[in-house]
């Protein structure tokens, strides 16, 4: 058997075991918070093969302080491992001490051969309908044809009858093969339903297809995405239904959202994963790389609560991002109140050394994510990702403004103060006049025509973020900031009178944070996140 990763590197995701009876519903909050303050609890995804081949893999997870383990038995309607074998590992696990639930991978992962990804080892696909994608290429695993939902909505109640516990829908569960493409299936059967449902001709669907290539959100094609995005959630609510309430939850990939099919508003009740794409050492050590991540996390932080969110600290391969990258991804979660950390690393664990790193660092985060568990991040700088870039924009978000040393907030909307930074689809569509701007200032990477009092154009580069940074200055310090013109994450939490500086270096750095008059020094070592309570 291939032990590279049977699981996708994204497949974990976990749940709702701290769902009770005391949360809020997340609403149309620009950053949901919750009064409950749930401890950060951490997570690993590990498979029942590599239980059965490392024998001390599991006490070591107990010693880190993990205190859940997810297992995944079912993947894209094949039984990896029969449920009775889950049944017994998961009395095995409990009696560790750890909590027992699962992940699923409903459709696979998206595959251009007939070979399934080597991530699900000696697996193939099942012979269900290949997607067709706009280009006319076929794909597996992004696409929903009979009998897929029914043979999973099968499937998680024999896992939840065989081994009780939450069970988490990998982000192979969506309609797009990558956060940048527009999704949902263009096959004949699709294609004959779409036009009859609508009253649409020929000639509107050849304009559809058109508009999916120019990137425009036409209503054909907000019509398309909606039914794709219907199509999903109802597969999600068919294996729902099979399951007692707040026990299936979806992983959303990197910038997931609708058009990928994932209507994100039909998700805030459930368990969520927030979506992170940099799986190893090249992807994540470009302080760019970090800030996007940062950018994917905060904009799912919209649609659900803290309880019910968890990370995506995912490796891949198994050592492809180094344990302390791995570490420090630890900070994401912290600063964006995720409650819950899932470590994932496929079929193959993470080397056991790398649990010498992860254990002490989360200890620290679980202590310094107590003083900032239901506090809003507030600054000048407005983090935004609107309908364009939701619907039609690539998956490429301005997101370099966060390592500025200057505080950021998230927003639904451009606000009416401070600086808000648009993706390129975001920045034509305030300039086509079907994005509304604040009273603020709108911010864009790219040379645009718009009145300069709406729209300004900056660069996405450190230099020219940092210079605009000392233009802010001299204007305005009534908000916390760091001195040094240095890749740093400067987080405030004005309710908890704490800031939280990250370090995107990989080495040790002195920083100064100003405010109201006093400086303060900090001593910060490589990619670490530290706390600094700001006195009256």
């Amino acid at each position: 058997m291939n032990t590279a990763g049977i699981i996708s590197r994204r497949t974990f995701i976990k749940t709702g075991a701290l769902l009770g009876a005391g949360l809020y519903a997340a609403g149309n909050s620009d950053f949901a918070l919750s009064a409950s303050k749930n401890n950060r609890r951490f997570h690993a995804s590990l498979s029942i093969d590599a239980l059965e081949r490392y024998p001390d893999l599991l006490p070591t997870v107990v010693n880190a302080g993990v205190d859940a383990v997810w297992v995944a038995a079912f993947l894209q309607g094949i039984w990896q491992y029969p449920p009775e074998t889950v049944g017994v590992w998961k009395k095995r696990i409990e009696a560790a001490g750890l909590e027992v639930h699962h992940i699923t991978v409903p459709l696979g992962h998206p595959s251009f051969t007939e070979a399934a990804p080597d991530y699900m080892g000696e697996l193939s696909y099942q012979p269900w309908q290949r997607g067709i994608l706009p280009d006319g290429r076929a794909c597996y695993g992004v696409c929903i044809h009979p009998p897929a939902c029914d043979v999973n909505a099968e499937g998680v109640k024999i896992l939840h009858d065989a081994a009780p516990g939450m069970i988490f829908l990998d982000d192979d569960f969506r309609l797009a093969p990558s956060p940048h493409d527009i999704g949902g299936c263009f096959c004949p059967a699709h294609k004959a339903a779409f036009l009859e449902k609508h009253g649409y001709s020929e000639n509107t669907w050849e304009e559809m297809l058109a508009a999916v290539k120019d990137r425009r959100l036409t209503a054909p094609l907000r019509n398309w995405l909606e039914d794709a995005c219907t199509e999903l959630s109802g597969c999600f609510k068919a294996q729902q239904a099979m399951l007692p309430e707040k026990s299936l939850g979806i992983m959303v990939m990197y910038m997931g959202s609708e058009k990928a099919g994932i209507r994100l508003d039909d998700y805030r009740d459930v368990p969520f994963r927030v979506g992170e794409l940099q799986f190893n050492d090249q992807a994540f050590s470009r302080v760019k790389g970090k800030t996007d991540e940062l950018f994917s996390v905060l904009f799912h932080r919209r649609f659900t609560l803290p309880e019910n969110s968890y990370s995506e600290s995912t490796a891949w391969p198994p050592d492809g991002l180094s344990p302390e990258n791995l570490a420090a991804k630890l900070a994401i979660s912290t600063i964006a109140d995720v409650r819950n950390t899932m470590l994932m690393s496929g079929l193959e664990p993470y080397p056991l050394f790398y649990w010498d790193t992860l254990a002490p660092a989360m200890k620290k985060h679980r202590a310094l994510h107590e003083t900032l568990a239901g506090h809003k991040p507030t600054g000048p700088l407005k983090h935004y990702w609107g309908d364009a870039g939701r619907w039609v924009g690539d998956s490429k978000p301005y997101s370099l403004f966060l390592a500025t040393g200057v505080p950021f907030e998230v927003t639904e909307i451009p606000a009416d103060d401070g600086f808000t930074f648009l993706g390129d689809g975001d920045a034509k569509a305030l300039q086509d006049g079907r994005l509304k701007p604040g009273k603020g200032l709108c911010i864009t990477r790219e040379k645009a025509e718009a009145p300069a009092d709406v729209l300004r154009y900056i660069p996405e580069e450190l230099d020219a973020l940092f210079a605009f940074k000392r233009e802010l200055l001299e204007k305005n310090r009534d908000f916390p900031y760091v001195v040094e013109d240095l890749p740093v994450i400067c987080a405030w939490y004005p309710t908890a009178n704490l800031a939280a500086l990250w370090n995107l270096s990989e080495n040790a750095q002195p920083l100064t944070l100003a405010y109201q008059g006093r400086e303060y020094r900090v001593n910060a070592s490589g990619l670490e996140l530290v706390p600094v309570p700001l006195n009256a």
